[in-house]
């Protein structure tokens, strides 16, 4: 009888299983132990939150349904690193499989690291993903516009899938694909969406090795972005070989 399990027993239960058993769920709604109903109304608010992010997951997979058709490929293309003083722009595209759904994914910068961490490895092992990058030398070579241009292009190069129609975040790239530009991407697509949780998660591990060989600019804590602190350390030290010479903060700190 639930009545006479503990009630630190049932929380555990009630959330690690996936599906807890109807049966079960009904005998704890009857239980009239006020930590027991407390449990029943978190779980409650949990399963309704689940609900939301999964009905706002398939309401992302909109612009992909709309553009497809059978046996289409659609790939979504996006890119983090644009503002930061230091380091590559990295882009992402994504293909992700009809049958997968990731309730809660959304926009990378919405998004805490543990989900971000769980999102990427569904993504790696579930999708057709393709990573591009410039360096922060084309980066003052080309501008950050057509730096960040070229990393999606080389993003969608690197995918093994051949797609046939991209949705990319704000950008029209140099590609004999069919594709549409969307403004905020990735806070309404879904395979965007993934993009931005791909390219984010490499961007910061790529910023965390970059650390290993300049551990005076602390990459590992501002993954190259002109906080107080990464200004401070630039005042002292000076740009390192990472840094983005055309950026002003770093110009005027640059013979």
């Amino acid at each position: 009888m639930v009545k006479k399990t503990p009630i630190v027993k049932i929380k555990e239960k009630l959330f690690t299983e996936t599906t807890p058993s109807d049966t079960w769920l009904q005998e704890l709604r009857a239980d009239t132990r006020k930590g027991v109903q407390d449990l029943m109304d978190r779980y409650d608010r949990m399963r309704e939150l689940e609900a939301q992010e999964l009905q706002q997951f398939r309401d992302m997979r909109f612009f992909e349904q709309k553009f497809s058709f059978p046996g289409a490929q659609m790939a979504g293309v996006d890119e983090v690193g644009r503002g930061p003083l230091a380091g590559p722009v990295v882009a992402a595209a994504v293909v992700l499989p009809a049958s997968l759904e990731l309730a809660g994914l959304t926009d990378s910068k919405k998004l805490n690291a543990k989900k971000l961490e769980y999102f990427y490895n569904e993504i790696m092992a579930n999708g057709d993903v393709g990573i591009g990058t410039s360096s922060s030398q084309e980066i003052d070579n080309m501008n950050i516009y057509y730096a960040s241009r070229l990393a999606m292009t080389r993003a969608v190069e690197d995918l093994s899938t051949r797609v046939d129609h991209l949705l990319v975040d704000a950008m029209d790239l140099p590609l004999d694909i069919r594709q549409t530009s969307l403004i905020k991407g990735d806070a309404k697509s879904a395979c965007i969406a993934a993009a931005s949780v791909v390219a984010k998660v490499t961007r910061d591990t790529y910023m965390k090795t970059l650390h290993e060989q300049y551990p005076a600019y602390r990459f590992d804590q501002n993954v190259g972005y002109g906080t107080k602190e990464h200004l401070q350390i630039l005042d002292k030290h000076g740009p390192c070989p990472e840094h983005r010479r055309s950026f002003q903060p770093v110009s005027k700190r640059h013979a």
